[in-house]
């Protein structure tokens, strides 16, 4: 926190390339002719994590703005939270899809409030006075703790709680930051009294991960809940009765300079259309094996919503 602003500017920009670079942890860099640095006054610059759901929804947002008008720069996907919220604090991004929970435990971690409104509410009351949330969508990703139908079986497990007893059996993957956010293992140390074996660096949800708990590398993964792959390889999402995990509902995070007139409202109108099962679908869609671009995905999306 004690770089400077250019500093701070350049490594966030560093990092967007590198990804995109290396296609963003394994989904298609979503670039619209953008580069790093701060953003200028009447165009809104969006950027989005290093996974596809994320990048979906920023080309949808940038592609609904773009058909009202506005002008719009869409960046390569940037990284994790803990690279993106410092650039849209200091201006070299405007816009990004965010999910309620994490954000606000993010913000604040001491943050209890579970429940979809609360933490909503919450969240409004935590972020720093030039970042605003527009309306928050039905649509609700969160972590869980995922496991093979043969580890289920073998410990009986149908939620954490269950598995708590043999964690130390286990090696668990998931992105590297899981392993010290709040709800992260530290979270399901302390709610649920649950140490595994070891825990192993991985992506977030994505090839890596998904790979290795189909071999055996780890027995437990943090995937997200609306990941195609859980259905695609009949995966066992573990329940979380004690609420580890805080809602997630997907809410644009925006700076209160550009959340104004047709940007305001056309994201607004997509949150109301945004559905948990929808998200599922999208992921799908870009996981399947036409492997459609994620901007045709954002485009099938739109068309199917009536924008």
């Amino acid at each position: 926190m004690k770089r400077s602003l250019i500093a701070r500017i350049a490594v966030v920009a560093t990092a967007a390339l590198a990804l995109a670079a290396c296609g963003g942890g394994g989904s298609d860099p979503l670039q619209n002719g953008g580069s790093g640095g701060a953003a200028s006054g009447d165009t809104v610059v969006i950027g989005s994590a290093n996974f596809t759901e994320s990048q979906i929804i920023a080309n949808i947002y940038a592609q609904a703005l773009e058909a009202k008008g506005v002008k719009v720069d869409l960046r390569p996907p940037i990284g994790s939270r803990e690279t993106y919220y410092p650039a849209i604090q200091e201006g070299s991004i405007d816009l990004i899809p965010e999910y309620t929970g994490t954000l606000l435990q993010y913000i604040n971690k001491n943050a209890t409030e579970t429940e979809p409104d609360a933490v909503y509410n919450a969240l409004k009351g935590a972020l720093p006075p030039n970042l605003t949330v527009l309306d928050k969508s039905a649509a609700e990703d969160k972590d869980a703790v995922v496991v093979t139908q043969e580890t289920a079986a073998k410990y009986n497990a149908k939620s954490i709680e269950d598995l708590a007893a043999n964690c130390g059996e286990l090696v668990f993957g998931g992105p590297p930051e899981f392993q010290t956010r709040p709800d992260g293992i530290p979270g399901i140390q302390k709610t649920y009294n649950c140490t595994f074996k070891e825990y192993k660096a991985l992506d977030a949800g994505g090839p890596l991960t998904v790979a290795a708990l189909k071999n055996g590398d780890i027995q437990a993964a943090d995937i997200f809940t609306t990941d195609a792959s859980i259905v695609t390889n009949n995966f066992v999402v573990l329940a979380d009765p004690k609420d580890n995990f805080a809602a997630q509902n997907v809410v644009p995070l925006i700076t209160k300079a550009k959340a104004t007139g047709a940007t305001l409202d056309v994201l607004n109108q997509i949150s109301a259309k945004l559905t948990t099962e929808g998200l599922t679908e999208l992921n799908a869609e870009a996981s399947s094996d036409a492997k459609p671009s994620l901007q045709t995905v954002a485009k099938n999306w739109l068309s199917k919503n009536g924008f």
